[in-house]
């Protein structure tokens, strides 16, 4: 029976959707008690879906209900992502969240819906698969920034990210309606075809552009950025590490797949967006930054920075420049994971650790977390031969191969203004005087992290192949789509 097909295809889903519900429904029953249980809980669902996933994953290309989600390759090398930072983030929280006194049963739950929403996503068909899981993934971080109601900053976090976040659903959804208007079509495959014989000046192409700047939203991109600083800081510091690694992982997998599938014969047209937008980015990105003493603050705008450097390959529509966009993705989460695990440990004094200059001392008195962040920070400066030297290579690469050289040339511009402000928390580390006397309770999730993270950053150089190669692989469907 094809609904029985269907179901088989999206057990992934259909089980972390069961499971947040019957968690929902056990938090209900027994209050915030059972928090770190249910913390737990959700990592242990967060494996068995991966498990699901491998073990009944199609062998081809396939479709479910009514083409509305695709299954491929790329559609699970990005669902591997997600689990991955999802369960990253989760394993680095439970002692922050006992602290903040924010442990509440509703923030594991709300991980989960968050993660069943970009699953959606990544494997979207159809403009309306596509809305569905952006709202779930939306919905769920909307409450996530507000989760601790009592802090006047989360509540306004919350707030802003809320009312910004509907303004881009609305351009979304008038971008949705364009195109259907013009195309007749709402699924990525028909609208490819009614794209290629449409004229350059015409609504369809004016609808792309607003759901463009709707993704460009969602991944914090200028100059649609203005959210991200503020969310950032005012929301608790375990939701900022997850909104700064997963969620922008998976925004980025619904943008690739909209721009080489259904936007695919538009990409002249995209191509000039994407270039503006990644200027933008850098250069917002790296110039706001060095100014910031809030560490929170500085990684929202180094974000947006990363952002930037990661649509730098992507302007030219070339192969090349997805692997390098992809590739660029996944050491920019390993290294943001890496670094928010240190910052959760950073609770001296009965209070957190927010600002630079309170970091002066830390080599002395806790040299471990120190040498992490250092090498976390030079990866993220670029420095070689971290990851994140190789990161920035792969998409230089693929800018200059596909003429855009002077896109590249401000990314190497602003990664110089940029290494300011990352070698300058190693420098206050290191070399200011200070006292810094840390809470020496990290639990068993952050060191992993952290250690994973740091092993990874430093021994990427053995292998860069290894990652290329298995990125090339997942993205062969867009390749072969296109």
């Amino acid at each position: 029976m094809p609904i029985i097909d269907d179901l088989q295809h999206v057990l992934p889903e259909l089980f972390l959707a069961v499971m947040a519900m019957a968690l929902l429904i056990y938090g209900v029953f027994n209050g915030n008690k059972v928090t770190g249980l249910a913390l737990k809980v959700a990592v242990g669902v967060l494996l068995l879906t991966a498990a699901i996933m491998f073990g009944f994953a199609p062998n081809a290309l396939s479709y479910s209900f009514g083409n509305m989600l695709v299954h491929d390759s790329y559609a699970l090398f990005f669902k591997a992502l997600i689990l991955t930072g999802s369960v990253g983030a989760l394993a680095i929280s439970r002692r922050y969240l006992e602290y903040a006194n924010i442990s509440r049963f509703e923030y594991p739950v709300l991980v989960l819906l968050a993660t069943l929403g970009m699953f959606i996503m990544v494997s979207a068909n159809s403009m309306l698969s596509l809305y569905m899981g952006l709202e779930l993934q939306s919905l769920s971080l909307y409450i996530l920034a507000a989760i601790q109601r009592d802090n006047a900053r989360s509540s306004e976090a919350g707030l802003k990210y809320f009312v910004l976040g509907a303004l881009s659903s609305g351009m979304l959804l008038f971008g949705i309606s364009l195109i259907y208007g013009y195309t007749g079509a709402l699924d990525f495959d028909s609208i490819a075809v009614a794209a290629s014989g449409l004229d350059k000046v015409n609504g369809a192409v004016v609808g792309m552009v607003f759901v463009l700047a709707a993704m460009a939203f969602k991944i914090s991109a200028a100059p649609f950025h203005i959210w991200a600083p503020d969310v950032y800081e005012g929301a608790p510091t375990s939701v900022t590490a997850f909104f700064a690694a997963v969620p922008k992982i998976a925004a980025f997998g619904l943008l690739l797949r909209l721009l080489y599938e259904p936007f695919g014969t538009l990409a002249q047209d995209w191509g000039q967006i994407i270039y503006a937008v990644s200027a933008l980015s850098m250069i917002i990105g790296s110039f706001a930054a060095l100014t910031q003493n809030n560490i929170k603050r500085l990684l929202a705008f180094s974000s947006i920075g990363h952002v930037g450097f990661a649509l730098l390959a992507l302007c030219t529509g070339l192969a090349i420049g997805l692997s390098a966009t992809v590739a660029y993705l996944v050491i920019y989460m390993i290294m943001t994971l890496g670094v928010f695990a240190v910052i959760l440990c950073l609770n001296a004094d009965g209070k957190m650790i927010t600002n630079i200059d309170d970091m002066a001392g830390l080599a002395k008195t806790s040299p471990v977390l120190s040498y992490v962040l250092a090498i976390l920070m030079f990866s993220m400066a670029g420095i070689p031969p971290m990851a994140g030297f190789f990161a920035k290579l792969y998409v230089f690469q693929a800018a200059i191969e596909g003429g855009a050289i002077y896109l590249a040339i401000i990314g190497v511009l602003c990664s110089v203004v940029s290494a300011y402000y990352y070698l300058r928390i190693i420098k206050v580390m290191f070399f200011d005087e200070g006292d810094i006397k840390l809470k020496q309770d990290f639990g068993l999730g952050r060191p992993i992290v952290m250690t994973l993270s740091s092993v990874f950053v430093l021994l990427y150089i053995i292998s860069p192949e290894f990652l290329l190669t298995l990125v090339r692989h997942s993205i062969a469907p867009l390749i072969l789509y296109g």
